[in-house]
């Protein structure tokens, strides 16, 4: 009886109710509110979006990317309103009519504003329903191509598909049902609650139970897609799994990734607490896919054979942060992007060793310095205007430099604290499902390790580019068989403040031994003195490059 149910309510959602009155399109005249405003105005939260996709003539030629759609939309007010807006595109979406409480809408400026039945007060539930179809574009958000139809939202694409509130901070529980064509496998967020096949036609009901942001949310749909299924165990309740799901394409081969997905797994649970979603999904997209990989929540989409051990770390790291906690506003993009980086260091040193990670991580600082494109890890305007995608997502500032800094306040803050800080972080109820900015991580920085830590901060984070050293030093014999070693270290960039760091030298010794000697840098062409009974020949700077993120060089005075 289930079955049946559902498969009568998938019928009826792709049609238009014959009992419902199609609300009249009203005029379009008039100005909206400008973006900024728009973006930083939310009078509601919005708690459920329930989305009926007709993908069925997608997947033969000519592939068109048009299809009818409609959603419902469950929103909880905070302040009282009459109508509400949306980020809705208009060379992409279509809208037809809408329905329940809202009454009529507009649609100009790529804004949506429905109009509701009545006004309502603040702790109110509204439900809408908005009837639609994409439009036969190609707008980077909807993809369509020999049988390969998939999404890929980041930042801001999930309003191309459907109506949304499309700002990170605005997390909402997910339901999507899509019709296809018998011989395709669609893949989504969340749960398989239902597939019903009838004829030529397959229906499919995915459903959340964990609320996420309107960039996770995706659909991966192929007509020859091979599907592999497993399970992970939970790490601390081993009775309990949640399945695998592999999706790829004839041949290809994801076995090594499904051997060591449960590795990597219990990896980061014990770093960052136990794997906090239903399920672990992969898919191999198609050429057209615009990324190496996408973090969806639950439902990882990668590039054409990408069953590669570093990609699917870095993806699945975003799990944690990134999807579990979200970055508030696109000036926290680090908190996803460096985070899901530094990930790929933490798993590599753990399978293969330090030495071997470093050489990675020293890779992706040299990447930054050859290609620095000169602005801060937390640019403040972000917040409210969203960059293009490329420098959003700029490999060399928001993965590699971002990387490099966690790696760096690692060697500030000590193993002990650092590894106390993440899982302190990741386990904290009030970011958990929610949403993290940048002040949230640095106040917990500050708490765990018991030292003001926003100088670290203020410089890496909040000012662009990287200290120049020129540093100096003389060895003067003292008399009695002692000697003097004055250490001079100077900074002299002119792109960005000075960077006070703590800072290892080591010391090499006629008698071919050596000492390690570590200092704090709080000043400009600031020396230290340092006395030996043996003879120092050379000094080497920072000769573990505790401080990946620099330039320098060092002479000796005579």
């Amino acid at each position: 009886m289930k079955q049946i149910r559902f498969f009568l309510w998938g019928l009826l959602v792709f049609a238009f109710p014959a009992g419902l009155k199609a609300n009249r399109h009203i005029s379009t005249s008039g100005p909206l509110t400008d973006t900024a405003h728009f973006y930083m105005k939310h009078s509601y939260d919005v708690l459920k979006y329930s989305l009926s996709v007709d993908l069925y003539s997608c997947y033969e030629k000519p592939f068109s990317l048009a299809f009818p759609a409609n959603e419902t939309i469950l929103i909880k007010v905070d302040s009282t309103l009459n109508s509400f807006r949306l980020n809705a595109v208009n060379a992409s979406l279509q809208i037809d009519f809408v329905g329940l409480a809202a009454r009529s809408f507009i649609h100009k400026a790529d804004t949506l504003v429905l109009l509701l039945d009545h006004s309502y007060q603040p702790g109110d539930s509204v439900s809408v329903r908005i009837f639609y179809h994409h439009k036969n574009v190609t707008d980077h958000a909807v993809y369509s191509s020999e049988g390969c139809i998939f999404t890929d939202n980041p930042p801001e694409g999930a309003r191309k598909w459907f109506p949304c509130w499309d700002r990170p901070t605005d997390k909402a529980l997910v339901e999507l049902t899509a019709r296809v064509p018998r011989n395709v496998k669609l893949g989504s967020n969340g749960s398989l609650a239902d597939s019903i096949t009838l004829g030529d036609t397959t229906i499919y009901h995915w459903i959340s139970k964990d609320p996420m942001a309107t960039y996770l949310v995706t659909i991966a749909s192929k007509t020859d897609f091979l599907l592999k299924v497993g399970y992970w165990h939970k790490l601390y309740h081993p009775t309990d799994s949640i399945p695998v799901r592999f999706y790829y394409q004839p041949g290809q081969n994801p076995d090594s990734i499904a051997e060591s997905i449960g590795r990597i797994t219990d990896f980061f649970s014990r770093l960052f607490g136990e794997y906090p979603f239903e399920k672990i999904g992969f898919a191999t997209l198609d050429h057209s896919f615009p990324w190496g990989g996408m973090e969806n929540q639950t439902m990882i989409n990668l590039t054409t054979n990408g069953w590669h051990e570093k990609l699917v770390c870095h993806e699945f790291a975003h799990q944690w942060f990134g999807d579990l906690i979200t970055c508030g506003t696109w000036a926290d993009i680090w908190l996803n992007e460096s985070f899901a980086t530094y990930c790929e260091y933490l798993w590599l040193e753990h399978k293969t060793g330090k030495a071997v990670a470093d050489l990675q991580i020293e890779r992706q600082a040299d990447y930054y310095l050859a290609n620095n494109p000169g602005f801060p890890v937390y640019t403040p305007n972000w917040a409210i205007y969203t960059p293009d995608a490329n420098q959003l997502y700029s490999s060399s500032v928001e993965y590699y430099k971002g990387a490099c800094i966690l790696q760096q306040l690692r060697y500030v803050m000590g193993d002990s604290a650092f590894f106390h800080l993440l899982k302190d972080y990741t386990s904290d109820t009030s970011l958990r499902f929610k949403n993290a900015v940048t002040v949230d991580f640095i106040s917990k920085a500050i708490k765990i390790s018991g030292t003001d830590l926003h100088w670290f901060f203020d410089e890496w984070l909040y000012h662009p580019n990287h200290p120049v050293y020129e540093n100096s030093y003389v060895i003067r014999e003292s008399g009695a068989g002692k000697w003097k070693l004055k250490l001079t270290l100077s900074q002299v960039q002119t792109n960005t403040p000075f960077y006070k760091m703590p800072v290892e030298v080591m010391v090499y010794f006629k008698d071919a031994t050596t000492k390690l000697e570590r200092v704090f840098n709080d000043r400009n062409d600031q020396s230290f003195e340092f006395d030996y009974t043996k003879q120092p020949l050379k000094v080497i700077f920072d000769p573990y490059r505790k401080i990946l993120l620099k330039e320098e060089s060092m002479h000796i005075n005579h």
